[in-house]
């Protein structure tokens, strides 16, 4: 989390820097930003690649935990789906005595 708001922070201090720089050679309105976003881009581009690694590094990470969760969590539905079928097919007569809600009790 540190490491991504460091890396925020120097792209809009990038965004501010590049911005007055711009103002002061006389750019203004519509070019100073189209300006100050392209240089800031670039700067950030070629200067913040060593922390944009490390974000990348640590959402992968963080992705590979969630994925061995989701994989975790797949396996247990997973077996009690198969321990559910077991239990059904060992007593026929209670899935067989269930009635839906379409059928009408036999009367007598």
């Amino acid at each position: 989390m540190r490491i991504g708001l460091a890396y925020t922070s120097a792209r809009i201090l990038f965004l501010v820097i590049s911005l007055v720089v711009l103002y002061l050679a006389g750019a203004r309105g519509f070019l100073l930003l189209a300006l100050a976003f392209l240089v800031s881009a670039l700067a950030s581009y070629v200067l913040l690649s060593r922390q944009r690694e490390k974000i990348a590094g640590a959402l992968n990470r963080r992705l590979d935990r969630v994925g061995a969760k989701a994989a975790e969590f797949r396996e247990r539905l997973d077996e009690g789906a198969a321990a559910e079928d077991t239990d059904d097919d060992a007593d026929p007569v209670s899935a067989a005595g269930t009635q839906t809600a379409g059928e009408a009790a036999p009367r007598g």
